[in-house]
């Protein structure tokens, strides 16, 4: 066995090993196995991981290494061709509130440039497409239109005594006519020259006044005239810089009068908007993050779950906690009596209430104190004992309200990419996910953009569903998975991060996992493998243990009988791999000898 092809152990004494002598095959899928106690771990992480973590330790500055700690050498005699080392355990390595499932995989930052790249604006309004309109598209419009254009830009009034003023400067300019807005959109507004509003604007006080830049006659084929489209571009330019980046347009036919606003500010509705940067969909930004819960999607205020503790309860039957006795249910009795008011069923339970009829009980009406009402006024006389016990004994941890927990400022969840916004993709779990993106249909521009960015993700929300977690959803907290779903979670994110040359250990990854997921996990890890990793496994499944490259038992029993290499070597074979694994990789043979051997050691793993 050469060196640079293998990791080589000699001596290891770590824990209760007995100074074994090991020979790991280098980019290859190792399992190790054995009872529980016998050693695994201890060569697996006390001695594999925690010498090459620390040789890549003394490989970098000494600056950066302060930063890591003291790490001690493993007690073995030597270890000659170990890579760079990366343990994936199973726990939950993080306990920030602002780690998700989406962060720690790295798919919502490349949502965050998808959204910014091709996201479009709607307004929460009509919800129409908010654009940005040019000189060509104003043109555009254009093309196919006959008869008179009265072409004017949207005059920005300050105060009243400075209007006269700018009118005189508009005159100086050459311009002479001002165009006054009819109060009837189906009906043409009065043409008026300067001098005669500046004479009498008291007759023209309230009415809209926009400046005339151009009247001219649209026929067939008039934008094609070389004349007429020079001219057209040289009115509308001056137009959109008149009106500060507003234009009006009103075309008058035989039978129809048609107007058109155009803008080329970012703006529908009467609303202004954000054009989509990246920054917006970053909730761990103070530009980006709801003003309110801080991005993280969660407020200490008043928890639902507390104040209705049993949701099968109806208000009639005491659900609202807080209304309950002889002093707060006052509360109860009016909400009773009035509810007929406003159609209120107060004998369906909680949990069967629309959601509109849980937006009255929680923030009122005319006929209803709203529970956030009621406890506005708690905390109006907090300087009350029994007031301050009340609105400590109902708050929480609860979902931020102006957000709704989607932890972004409302302006990102305007943009949407294929009728989605960023926050309908968080609440999706992985198996939604993946068909969205499946079924997700863009131009050629678009995908030309976004088309990395996109093979990006479905690569890592594959990589979820081959490990099992198809059921999570990306906003999910990382301090609330488990430590199994944690250690996929971060297998996936090194599969995605496509390190090559380094040595993964991993503790166990098919615990917590269903039988049926098993092969699909074994895949993932042999993906990790072929991409140039070394691949080490602390396993007791018989099913990834035979797919292994290189099998090492150790045993033959657990604490101070354990310790021991029972057996190295490819994992025997099975009747129907006779001729070697599916994937074209061989395995060992059954002589008397290793059969012997392994019989001891597997027997052990199965038994654990």
């Amino acid at each position: 066995m050469s060196q640079h092809q293998h990791i080589r152990i000699k001596g290891a004494r770590v824990n209760n090993l007995k100074g074994i002598d090991v020979d790991i095959p280098r980019d290859r899928f190792v399992v190790i196995t054995g009872v529980s106690g016998s050693g695994k771990s201890s060569l697996a992480f006390e001695t594999l991981f925690a010498e090459g973590q620390r040789r890549f330790a003394e490989s970098i500055s000494s600056f950066a290494r302060q930063f890591l700690g003291r790490m001690s050498k493993p007690d073995v005699e030597s270890i000659t061709g170990i890579p760079p080392a990366i343990a994936i355990e199973q726990k939950v390595n993080t306990r920030n509130p602002r780690s998700t499932v989406g962060t720690t995989t790295e798919i919502y930052d490349y949502l965050r440039v998808i959204f910014a790249k091709i996201g479009r604006t709607y307004s929460p309004i009509s919800g129409e497409e908010v654009v940005c309109d040019s000189m060509e598209s104003v043109m555009q419009y254009l093309r196919d239109k006959s008869g008179t254009l009265y072409l004017m830009a949207d005059l920005k009034w300050e105060e009243e005594k400075y209007r006269i003023e700018k009118l005189l400067n508009l005159k100086e300019e050459g311009f002479s006519r001002v165009y006054i807005a009819p109060d009837d959109a189906d009906k043409l507004g009065e043409v008026v020259r300067i001098d005669a509003l500046l004479s009498d604007m008291e007759r023209y006080a309230g009415r809209e006044v926009m400046l005339m830049v151009d009247r001219i006659s649209l026929g067939e084929g008039a934008t094609e005239d070389e004349e007429t489209a020079a001219r057209l571009m040289d009115s509308i330019k001056s137009a959109f810089e008149k009106g500060e980046g507003t234009i009006h347009s009103v075309i008058v036919d035989e039978t129809n009068i048609t107007a058109r606003r155009f803008s080329t500010l970012f703006e529908a509705d009467g609303l202004r908007f954000e054009k989509p940067q990246e920054w917006m969909f970053n909730f761990n930004s103070p530009l980006g993050a709801c003003p309110v819960c801080g991005g993280l999607g969660q407020i200490i205020g008043i928890d639902e779950a507390l104040v209705i503790p049993n949701a099968a309860l109806s208000v009639y039957q005491d659900a609202i906690a807080c209304w309950r006795g002889n002093t707060m249910s006052y509360f109860k009795e009016q909400l009773i009596l009035n509810a007929h008011k406003f159609d209120f069923p107060i004998h369906t339970p909680y949990n069967l209430l629309t959601a509109e009829q849980k937006r009255i009980l929680w923030e009122g009406n005319e006929h209803l104190f709203g529970i956030n009402d009621f406890f506005k006024e708690l905390e109006a006389k907090r300087y009350k004992i029994q007031n301050k016990y009340m609105i400590s004994r109902y708050s929480g941890r609860t979902v931020c309200r102006e957000c709704g927990g989607h932890r972004l400022k409302k302006e990102a969840l305007y943009i949407k990419v294929g009728g989605k916004s960023i926050a309908d993709l968080m609440d999706m779990n992985i198996g939604e996910l993946s068909q969205y993106f499946r079924e997700l249909t863009l131009t050629d521009y678009e995908r030309s953009i976004v088309s990395k960015a996109i093979n990006e993700v479905t690569l890592r929300l594959t990589c979820l569903e081959n490990v099992g977690l198809s059921y999570l959803t990306l906003g999910r907290r990382s301090n609330t998975l488990s430590g199994g779903e944690s250690q996929r979670v971060n297998l996936v994110s090194c599969l995605g991060n496509s390190l090559t040359g380094s040595m993964y250990v991993l503790d166990e990854p098919s615990i917590g996992l269903h039988q049926r997921d098993t092969q699909r996990l074994i895949s993932v890890l042999k993906q990790l493998r072929d991409i140039g990793n070394t691949v080490i496994v602390v396993e007791h499944d018989e099913e990834i243990i035979r797919a292994a490259d290189w099998l090492i038992d150790i045993g033959p029993h657990a604490g101070i009988h354990g310790g021991e290499i029972v057996y190295q070597g490819p994992p025997p074979c099975t009747p129907s791999e006779e001729n070697g694994h599916e994937d074209g990789t061989s395995c060992a043979q059954t002589t008397p000898e290793t059969a012997n051997r392994h019989e001891k050691g597997t027997s052990h793993a199965q038994n654990s």
